[in-house]
């Protein structure tokens, strides 16, 4: 049989209309598909990474009921939520995005783990899109343990509530109200059994917000329940909901933690690390009751004006009266504020106040004291 064959002309021609047909039909996909699909997950405890460095979570922890989240490039949305539990009690579920690390699940990158005491900043913004028929709430979580865990259930909570629709509330009762970032809260405090939870409450709702997560961090040492030597180990952005849930999002997450550079991350109260602030407590204590005098240094070059110094009583004491300063709540986490007179601390400068106090039990003096937010070391 003849072999047949082809010129050269005609091969090319081919070639030149099929590599045509070929970019055509790639032009075609590329337009009508998108450039990267959505990951669905409906399994209990499943997760996926966005933006290569933050892990989006089912983290369907309290019913059997079907969930689904869909992971988006910047955040997710909730897709499927089956079922409802009573709203005197735990939520279904909490999905979210978090950096750090849950449950050994580490996010890629993250700095945490981090001592409190060498974080300078953690800038982070959310930003959420709500629904009207469900039960829920928009919670922000931040956790701290005396430990760099990377698994199981930390010591404290942070929960900023962003939103909440239904009759819930937040574990424990509320305490009082404190202005956190810039904005005003309604303050919880207590317990799950497993861990104390500490929660900012916004009187109504926040679609979306760029805020300092070590604003809450250190309000919460402020008020004795984590140390700053302790450390943050993720901080997380979802949603908690008792019924329906499905069209809940978050638009768009961003999580950055920045370390102190040279600032050593070991206790506070080392002569090696530095403070913006010292306080001294000198107190005289007699039976059922005591004076403090409390002198503030500002160790900065900049002076301080309208000061504040947040720290926490222990349990058992009050305040009966204070002098150049007015200190508030009588117990508890307070807070001494400036009077007129000594409302600023120049650089290298103190102030002092002083109050007188009641106690039973056993006394002991406060373990931190943070001023207009910053944390200082104990003289």
């Amino acid at each position: 049989m003849p072999r047949l064959r082809h010129h050269p002309r005609t091969l090319r021609a081919v070639s030149a209309a099929l590599l045509t047909t070929l970019a055509a039909l790639a032009a075609l996909l590329t337009a009508t598909a998108p450039a990267q699909a959505d990951t669905t997950i409906c399994e209990q405890y499943g997760s996926t990474v966005i933006q290569g460095r933050y892990v989006v979570q089912n983290n369907r922890w309290g019913t059997s009921a079907t969930q689904c989240v869909t992971a988006t490039d910047s955040g997710f949305r909730v897709t499927q939520a089956d079922g409802s539990v009573p709203t005197n009690g735990a939520p279904k579920s909490y999905p979210s995005v978090f950096n750090g690390c849950h449950y050994t699940n580490c996010s890629p990158g993250t700095a945490l783990p981090a001592r409190i005491s060498g974080i300078s900043s953690a800038p982070s913004s959310i930003s959420y899109s709500y629904v009207a028929d469900a039960v829920y709430n928009a919670s922000y979580d931040i956790w701290l343990d005396p430990t760099p865990r990377t698994d199981g259930v930390n010591r404290t909570e942070i929960m900023i509530w962003f939103n909440r629709v239904g009759p819930i509330q937040p574990i424990g009762s509320q305490v009082g109200t404190a202005t956190v970032a810039g904005r005003t809260w309604e303050v919880w405090s207590g317990g799950n059994g497993t861990n104390d939870v500490l929660s900012f409450v916004a009187p109504s709702a926040i679609s979306s917000w760029s805020f300092d997560v070590m604003d809450f961090v250190r309000a919460t040492v402020a008020r004795g329940m984590a140390g700053s030597d302790w450390y943050l180990t993720s901080v997380q952005a979802g949603f908690e909901p008792w019924q329906n849930g499905a069209g809940l999002a978050v638009n768009s997450f961003s999580s950055t933690v920045n370390t102190g550079g040279s600032q050593d991350p070991g206790d506070p109260n080392d002569p090696g690390t530095p403070a913006a602030c010292t306080v001294s407590y000198a107190t005289n204590v007699w039976p059922g009751g005591f004076t403090a005098k409390v002198t503030v240094t500002n160790n900065g070059a900049a002076p301080v004006d309208g000061w504040r110094l947040a720290f926490t009583l222990p349990s058992g004491q009050s305040v009966v009266h204070a002098w150049n300063a007015s200190v508030t709540p009588s117990s508890g986490a307070v807070t001494a504020t400036a009077s007129a007179g000594n409302s600023r601390i120049a650089a290298g400068g103190s102030q002092s106040f002083g109050f007188q106090g009641a106690y039973s039990g056993s006394f002991a003096q406060p373990g931190a004291f943070q001023l207009n937010g910053t944390t200082c070391r104990t003289a």
